[in-house]
């Protein structure tokens, strides 16, 4: 039992200052004055503290991604410690460029392993490549039969590609839609969206002029395109990419785009590649950090004026809706898991809860995984 007491909380949305009970990995209790009288209860002064969901991001290399510079440009795998500093407490997995050298295979047992140190994880079978890489042969097997596949990845617009035609598109989503009512999973098809100047367009025609919910279509990296408004009004949830200065591009798409429609994953460990003017050869490599997720939404909260509640959601309550798991995730509810974030006076994150476990306390990370330090 954890008793968090005199928070400032948002589930993402204001409740005010509450104390929060915590049993084994569920939240119990939420209310003004909480007392417990058993043994072993631990208690956390909260006061001065913003208690919020712990953060969800579905856009994760767990396994590393990178490698369009060559074997040595392969960005290494997640750690633990990654993802508890950045305030996550679930994530989906996914490959990136290499799908050749990276396995779905080894995909899964990274979001095994991560389950089994304490963070909730799933993963997506498929890379950038049509046909999609796979672990049992195909997609709509995969997705009934591996626990944590909430669907499959496939770059679209984008030069590193494979250039999938509108028919075999329409086939792939087709299968994951049919394995996800099998399975009572979202199934998504989670698209990379390059910069090509045809962008989301092949999607927009799909939903359009075929009987195939829109809901199926999770388009990410969509700060590059100009449609993400469009394709929210037409009932789709348009994924951002976190970065410097979100918060200003972010104002502006919600004078067009639905909110609750509008979620930010961090792309951590995917490779940053800087091409020459041909966009023919890399030229530099960065790599996306898993911390730029909540930096990117306290940012919109300090420098941009969006309000908290709304900014929390697009890591929080929006993404847990569009993965079918709210409120068990992305809400400070009773009966939800006891996965929390508390921010101190300045917004920063101070503490993280994982399924009721304390991963990171005062800010000093106090779980690692296995190999860590």
């Amino acid at each position: 039992m954890l008793l968090i007491k005199n928070a400032d909380v948002y589930a993402p949305e204001p409740l005010g200052k509450k104390d929060v009970l915590l049993s084994f990995d569920k939240i119990v209790q939420i209310g003004s004055n909480l007392t417990v009288n058993l043994p072993g209860t631990e208690i956390v002064d909260a006061a001065g503290k913003t208690l919020v969901p712990g953060f969800i991001d579905q856009h994760v290399h767990v396994t590393g991604g990178g490698g369009e510079g060559g074997f040595h440009s392969r960005v290494p795998e997640l750690t633990l410690s990654d993802i508890a500093a950045a305030g996550v407490t679930t994530l989906v997995g996914v490959l990136g460029t290499d799908g050749i050298t990276r396995s779905v295979e080894s995909l899964a047992v990274k979001t095994k392993a991560l389950n089994n140190e304490g963070i909730t994880a799933y993963c997506l079978t498929g890379a950038y490549q049509y046909p999609p890489p796979t672990l049992t042969g195909s997609v709509a097997r995969d997705i009934v039969y591996i626990s944590e596949i909430l669907g499959c990845k496939l770059a679209m617009s984008d030069h590193r590609g494979s250039h999938p035609t509108r028919e075999e598109i329409i086939r792939l989503v087709s299968d994951i839609r049919m394995a996800a009512l099998v399975a009572g999973k979202p199934g998504v098809l989670h698209i990379h969206v390059g910069s090509s100047p045809q962008g989301i367009e092949p999607i927009v025609d799909i939903v359009r002029t075929t009987d195939i919910p829109i809901k199926h279509f999770r388009p990410t990296h969509m700060t590059r395109q100009k449609k993400a408004a469009e394709f929210t009004h037409m009932g789709g949830y348009a994924d951002l990419t976190a970065k410097k200065d979100l918060g200003k591009e972010v104002v502006s798409l919600l004078e067009e785009a639905v909110p609750a429609l509008l979620t930010i994953s961090s792309d951590a460990n995917g490779s940053l590649p800087r091409w020459d003017t041909k966009r023919g050869n890399v030229i530099g490599m960065g790599v996306h950090k898993m911390t730029g997720l909540y930096a990117a939404v306290k940012e919109m909260i300090e420098d941009c004026g969006i309000p908290i509640e709304t900014a929390l959601s697009f890591i929080t309550k929006n993404v847990a809706q569009a993965l079918e798991l709210y409120p068990q995730k992305g809400a400070v509810c009773i009966g939800s898991d006891a996965d929390i974030v508390l921010l101190d006076k300045e917004r920063n994150i101070d503490t993280v809860i994982a399924k009721g476990r304390k991963m990171m306390l005062g800010k000093e990370i106090i779980v690692h995984g296995m190999y860590e330090g």
